[in-house]
């Protein structure tokens, strides 16, 4: 009885979408981009990570901000959770490829295992349907340096091999982002 209830309360909150954003069963943009990982710059591509399989991607605001650095540590804590169920994942921000460099190789965050892409002028976010905002003057992030770039809301996709979207998920705090990702990923690749 347990099993069933948790199975429920699960495919209730996986499918959850973000108000404006693609929805379930949409095919997902394809995009490239460049990345960064533990510090070093290369270039993302949708379409080749899908060859391997799921990906989720992950939009956030800015790297160095309060749920950012949240949402990041709990996708790299639970980094082999999601390669067990065959996922990868990439975080997507509207930050400069010199920023992603050190949110990407900074142990209290994506710790050299969660890649982040610089989506610096707003274009995937905004091929998702994501709505994307101008940046604050004046704003800082966790460091004290100032943030001068847009931001992007919270928003992840499960997106399969086939390049349709799985699932959508926003509004939801950081954590609990990454929660549901992994509970949708398992999901999607659970063998009958």
């Amino acid at each position: 009885m347990k099993r069933f209830l948790l199975a429920g309360l699960l495919s209730g909150a996986i499918a959850l979408p973000a108000a404006a954003a693609l929805k379930q069963g949409d095919s997902a943009p394809d995009f490239t981009a460049p990345a960064s990982l533990a510090g070093k710059t290369f270039t993302f591509s949708l379409k080749q990570a899908l060859q391997k399989g799921p990906v989720v991607v992950y939009f956030y605001p800015s790297a160095f901000t309060g749920g950012c650095n949240i949402q990041a540590h709990t996708f790299a804590v639970n980094y082999d959770k999601f390669a067990a169920a065959g996922a990868s994942i990439i975080g997507v921000s509207l930050d400069s490829i010199a920023r992603l460099n050190d949110f990407s190789a900074d142990p209290q965050y994506c710790a050299g295992k969660i890649p982040v892409a610089s989506d610096a002028g707003g274009t995937i976010a905004k091929s998702f349907d994501l709505t994307v905002r101008d940046a604050a003057p004046g704003k800082k992030d966790t460091r004290g340096v100032e943030i001068d770039h847009g931001f992007a809301e919270r928003t992840t996709f499960i997106v399969t091999p086939d390049g349709r979207i799985a699932a959508s998920l926003g509004g939801l705090a950081p954590a609990d982002n990454v929660d549901q990702s992994l509970a949708a990923v398992q999901q999607l690749t659970k063998k009958p």
